[in-house]
């Protein structure tokens, strides 16, 4: 069965976060910050986004970021990355990092570009939602503890309802992020935010298979 009774192709959509360069490429990563785990997944994402347009036949909302630079980042991340700790700013400025990783959005796919860890911060996304009748958000892509995280608490606050894909939203190899997400996915999601499954087991809901 579906994971809520009134899910439906006109009210449910699928979001698709920051599966870029940036995020994902091996040449973006740097130290501790590698994305083995991540391109392991994208290839059942890729086939998954082809699923979900022929068996549910509802949105695909692309999210992707603008350059993570001083000058494109809101004035509480500038704040935030003074503490050497949390410093993340990018140095590419060729413009690769903000590219798509391997996904190609369509043109009947919607592509929203934001400049901070929450989707619902952008009120051009806000709108788009509202405009379409889309209540109903199944969540993909990275990472894990950190924009899917933000854009689930930020959209259920909003009110939407969420279905969070535990196979199809990954994070940094490090152990300790790893770790993080396997609790938000066992745990925090679940209980305080959404139904959280496979991506098999909500295609197999709509009466489709991944076979």
């Amino acid at each position: 069965m579906k994971p809520y009774e009134k899910m439906n192709s006109q009210n449910t959509a699928l979001v698709v976060i920051d599966i870029v360069n940036g995020c994902c490429h091996e040449q973006c990563e740097d130290g501790n910050l590698k994305f083995g785990k991540i391109r392991s997944m994208v290839p059942g994402l890729i086939s998954f986004i082809k699923q979900f347009k022929e068996t549910i036949k509802g949105q695909v909302i692309y999210t992707k970021i603008t350059p993570w630079t001083k000058e494109f980042l809101p004035p509480n991340l500038r704040e935030l990355y003074t503490d050497p700790a949390c410093v993340y700013y990018s140095t590419d400025t060729t413009g690769f990092s903000e590219k798509f990783y391997e996904v190609q959005p369509e043109a009947d796919d919607i592509v929203v570009t934001k400049n901070t860890y929450d989707t619902f911060a952008d009120n051009a996304f806000r709108q788009i939602l509202w405009d379409k009748g889309i209540k109903y958000l199944v969540i993909t892509g990275v990472f894990t503890d950190g924009c899917v995280l933000a854009t689930v608490c930020g959209g259920f606050q909003a009110g939407c309802n969420f279905v969070i894909l535990k196979d199809l939203i990954e994070t940094t190899d490090e152990q300790v992020r790893q770790e993080l997400s396997g609790y938000l996915m066992r745990y925090t999601f679940p209980i305080m935010y959404g139904k959280t499954m496979t991506s098999k087991e909500f295609i197999d809901g709509w009466g489709g298979n991944t076979s």
